[in-house]
């Protein structure tokens, strides 16, 4: 028996090894291309400003120490070491930190009256839940100031809005300076044709997103392995053609000799060096597609050492070749293998923009699930990973951009102003959000927050202030277009809080609806009638209003409130939340239906199969329980839920209320013949379903400010009346839909 289990071990653990060596390869497609692609426009970025009248060998080994020390502190340090720790279930991102925030310790504003979800954070990973003295006084922070948590969400709007224009700036950035490196063999060639070869590039690349990154990404990977090879064996080969000296800028003294020498000329520089960490968030952003330990195996065995190799021939080169500044890396390559070595680089900035192309898919779906982003259409574009997705509105207008970028400005030195501008701010943001974390979530020592902050964010401030400077110079791009950005998911969320907190205000009780029954003649009429609401209790305004005009309503009423929580992903079992609503005879039932941000919604013929099975699974778990008269059954709901039953429900409580996690409430329920329901749920459903939705005019009120009225009637107006309808979006068939329209005040 030992032997068995000592083989059985053995098997675990080598499949566990394959595994993971296989999602470390896979993740060189998706997660590096844009940071292995960097050193085609580091140097010469670095080298483009006032720092090309310092060109002496201190310089140029100052440069490669910085280069070096950079790579180290943040990629490896910072997010290898300390960030991929913070994952949400596995998902990572500047969303995933706020979620976990949101989650574990309350900081949240997007769902500030839904505790649905309780039960399911509940069962995250175990951290310790004794509260610290630095986390209990900033908890107490933000409970006593409102306004705290919008800042922080505007933060986190901040960075979201920055990936969304590296989207814009990584493939206008990657593909020009990869094509620029023709014209190292071919001077005469004039701009034009490179910008034009670059659009013809991008336009195909764009094109292409449709068919799913599933199917055109199976190159990825030994595309960028064989880059990383052929840079790595250039840097080997010009490090010891040309100067294997420069193995001593590894020292950090010469980055004290850098800036002792070229004073703010040096400072200036931070902003084409800090392009050598172009892509680092990426390996965070993405982990929601590998694992912690394939992403830590891929960059510390394959990508640094390569990218240290190729970086050190290109200063090696320099040092021996320094009127070649403007066009290092491509005038490094020897000359036997330059061709082969362009096509490649060529081909690895697309999967660069590749990469991002994707994660600003990925991205705005968490934003649209969490109430941030206008209503847009998401399609998966595989059946296997739910991550694949692939937006056409967005995807055409990052190729509009992208082109006016590379159209406006067909200088590389503008666009890298403007993209490590980008770059770091997201870093920067990232760093503010993980102190939250190691002292709020992890319950961590205060001072280790302070020490990572300090070390981390210095480096970060440092550059940030560096290219800060270069607004006026290509810098103004990203904070123009994150501005308009953020201003518009700010608005979008605002406008959807008021909403919804006008509904929840106005919401109707059963008991008034039921009393205009004799009064204006309600009929019921065959079929399944599905409300959808926002409303978590009572009677949506907009069934109210339907009913008083229209005196008739289904056989059988669902109220469904789709609820998009801040997590990942909801399991199937804990999907839907079933309760009734009135006594039995009325056949009225409430269903919650919950979402993490990275779930996927499945088809509306999908969709109403499991919400109708779950309804007579809740009907057959009373008929099992005993007899429908005095019977007494089990079912799982959490205190928010209890709450809301008992306002709802005909039935009695007849245990005590928990606090705040799923408990079993034994429920009687009073004259309840399940048996005629589960007859009369199968016949209604035999007649047909119709679905019921709110058609609604958000207007601000007459005393409201200027601010809000623009906000509410012009901005949040525009986008709703230009954005995808609540009906497209969730995939409601045309032709048994019932809009009905009203007009909210808020």
């Amino acid at each position: 028996m030992e032997l068995e289990s000592g083989s059985t071990n053995r098997q675990s653990r080598l499949k566990l090894y394959k595994s993971t060596l296989i999602l470390a390869y896979q993740s060189f497609g998706v997660v590096y291309g844009d940071l292995s692609t960097s050193p085609i426009y580091v140097y010469t970025s670095t080298f483009s400003g006032r720092l090309r009248l310092h060109e002496d060998d201190d310089e140029i080994l100052g440069v490669l120490s910085l280069v070096f020390w950079t790579l180290t502190l943040i990629p490896l340090c910072k997010y290898i070491v300390f960030v991929l720790g913070a994952d949400d279930n596995g998902e990572g991102g500047t969303f995933a930190l706020y979620s976990l925030l949101c989650r574990r310790a309350k900081l949240g504003l997007l769902h500030p009256s839904h505790s649905t979800d309780d039960d399911i954070s509940s069962q995250d990973s175990c951290l310790s839940i004794k509260e610290t003295r630095a986390s209990s006084l900033l908890k107490e922070f933000f409970d006593k100031h409102h306004s705290s948590r919008v800042v922080l969400l505007l933060i986190v709007i901040l960075g979201t809005s920055m990936v969304i224009a590296d989207g814009i700036l990584t493939p206008s950035m990657s593909v020009l300076s990869a094509v620029y490196g023709i014209k190292t063999k071919a001077g005469g060639l004039h701009d034009s044709y490179a910008v034009l070869i670059t659009c013809l590039i991008l336009v195909g690349l764009f094109a292409l997103q449709h068919i799913g990154t599933h199917r055109v990404g199976f190159l990825f990977a030994p595309i960028i392995l064989l880059w990383l090879l052929s840079i790595s064996g250039v840097g080997i080969y010009n490090i010891i053609q040309w100067n294997p000296r420069v193995v001593s800028a590894l020292s950090p003294y010469y980055v004290y000799k850098l800036f002792k020498l070229t004073g703010k000329d040096g400072w200036t520089s931070l902003g084409g060096i800090v392009l050598c960490i172009t892509g680092a968030e990426a390996m965070f952003a993405d982990l929601g597609h590998f694992s912690q330990l394939s992403i830590r195996i891929a960059f510390t065995a394959i990508i640094y050492p390569s990218l240290i190799l190729a970086y050190m021939g290109e200063a090696a080169y320099l040092s021996k070749h320094k009127e070649d500044l403007q066009r290092s890396f491509y005038r490094a390559i020897p000359e036997v293998v330059f061709w082969p070595v362009f096509i490649i680089a060529t081909l690895a900035t697309v999967v660069a923009s590749q990469a991002i192309i994707s994660a600003t898919f990925s991205i705005i779906s968490q934003c649209w699930a969490l109430k941030c982003f206008p209503r847009v259409k998401i399609i998966h574009t595989s059946n296997q990973m739910h991550g694949q997705i692939y937006i056409p509105e967005v995807n055409w207008m990052l190729m509009v951009f992208c082109l006016l970028v590379v159209i406006g400005f067909r200088d590389t030195d503008m666009i890298a102003n403007a993209y490590g501008l980008t770059v770091i701010i997201v870093m920067f943001v990232t760093t503010c959000l993980m102190f939250l974390v190691i002292v709020m979530v992890w319950k961590r020592n205060i001072l280790a927050a302070f020490i990572f902050v300090t070390v981390f964010g210095f480096v970060e401030l440092l550059y940030l202030s560096s290219c800060l400077a270069k607004v006026a110079k290509g810098g103004w791009i990203p904070l123009i277009f994150s501005l308009i950005v953020l201003s518009v998911m700010y608005i979008w969320h605002y406008g959807t809080l008021q909403k919804q907190s006008f509904e929840s205000h106005n919401r109707t009780s059963l008991d008034m609806l039921l009393s205009l029954g004799p009064s204006v003649g309600i009929n019921r009429v065959r079929g399944i009638g599905l409300i959808y609401t926002n409303v978590l209790s009572g009677i949506p305004p907009m069934f109210s209003h339907f009913v008083t005009s229209f005196p008739a309503f289904h056989q059988v009423l669902i109220f469904v409130t789709f609820q998009f929580l801040t997590t990942p992903r909801v399991s199937a079992n804990q999907r839907f939340i079933v309760s009734r609503i009135g006594p039995a005879e009325f056949r009225l039932y409430r269903c919650i239906v919950r979402f993490g941000y990275k779930d996927a919604r499945k088809d509306s013929y999908a969709f109403e199969t499991d919400l109708i099975e779950t309804v007579r699974v809740f009907l057959q778990h009373e008929s099992d329980d005993g007899d429908a008269r005095d019977s007494v059954s089990e079912m799982p709901v959490n205190q928010h839920e209890s709450d809301r039953l008992r306002d709802d429900v005909s039935m009695r409580v007849e245990n005590g209320s928990g606090a705040g996690l799923t408990r079993c409430k034994r429920v009687r329920f009073c004259g309840v013949d399940n048996s005629k329901e589960l007859e009369d749920l199968e016949d209604a459903r035999e007649a047909g379903l119709a679905y019921m939705m709110g058609n609604t005019c958000v207007l601000a009120r007459e005393t409201s400010s200027f601010v809000k009225k623009f906000a509410i009637n012009i901005v949040y107006g525009f986008l709703r009346r230009n954005c995808r309808s609540p009906s497209t979006a969730l995939g409601v068939p045309h032709t048994s839909l019932i809009e009905v329209g009203m007009a909210y005040r808020v």
